[in-house]
């Protein structure tokens, strides 16, 4: 499979998104941490508003109407309609910028990028997962084929670091064996998830993989919980506190000016 358009259509298939993608208290102590003492911060691709922080001054901005409708019902403050490769602010107007688990979704990569760290006068705090880690978890055996889609639209850190510049640092972020925030690596020790379809929409990767081929998928993890084979294979899961995989979180800081 070949994948053209990174973008996932959040219009048509992410209506119930927020009621699984939610703040991760755990994550968010991460992410808050790395925007520092910023006062104004841009959120890019910013969805139903998961990780802004509430003691700071945040301009959101998200395409989707379907994702900017989520914002009002949970209360959160109005996204600004717009594109992460086209910002309409001028240089440095943010203390600091966030874009997180959104970058693989932007047909220009590269142009956002360099918006973000155009408009930012600080920390540029991306969230996202490493294509090289992705096989390190278990649903590589389980969903091959959406880990090669995740594959073809995670950026690698190397590219994130070169487009942003400055001096870039990458953290593994551990995710919480009962983590709030659905996205697959969320659930390494809740592997029945992944039978409901709810809890797939919310992982855009599946978006990009036939309904029958899902179907395959999801019958084989299936088979293999109601035999026990998964839990011989994976069952120190269950009860493991942590687990460090692909998630990272890359915090750019620009170059001191002469």
């Amino acid at each position: 499979m070949i994948i053209t358009n990174p973008a996932f259509d959040y219009d048509q298939f992410g209506h119930q998104y927020a009621s699984q993608r939610q703040t991760d208290p755990h994550i968010a102590a991460y992410v808050h941490a790395a925007l520092a003492g910023a006062q104004t911060v841009l959120n890019v691709g910013a969805g139903a508003g998961s990780y802004e922080p509430q003691d700071r001054y945040v301009v959101a901005l998200e395409p989707s109407a379907a994702m900017r409708a989520q914002r009002a019902a949970a209360g959160k403050t109005p996204a600004l309609i717009g594109r992460a490769d086209a910002l309409p602010f001028d240089d440095q107007a943010f203390d600091a910028s966030m874009a997180l688990v959104t970058v693989h979704h932007w047909p220009d990569m590269q142009r956002g990028l360099r918006e973000l760290r155009r408009v930012t006068k600080g920390p540029v705090v991306i969230m996202t997962f490493d294509p090289a880690a992705l096989p390190e978890f278990w649903n590589a055996a389980y969903f091959p084929e959406v880990i090669a889609v995740e594959q073809q639209r995670y950026p690698t850190l190397d590219f994130l670091t070169a487009a942003l510049g400055g001096q870039c640092q990458v953290q593994a972020i551990p995710i919480p064996l009962a983590c709030v925030d659905g996205f697959q690596e969320a659930y390494y020790g809740r592997p029945e998830a992944f039978l409901n379809p709810v809890v797939r929409r919310a992982q855009s990767a599946w978006g990009f993989v036939a309904e029958a081929t899902q179907q395959e998928l999801v019958q084989r993890l299936a088979t293999d919980l109601a035999s026990g084979e998964w839990d011989r294979q994976y069952g120190q899961l269950r009860t493991q506190p942590f687990f460090t995989g692909a998630l990272r979180l890359l915090i750019s800081i620009p170059d001191a000016q002469p």
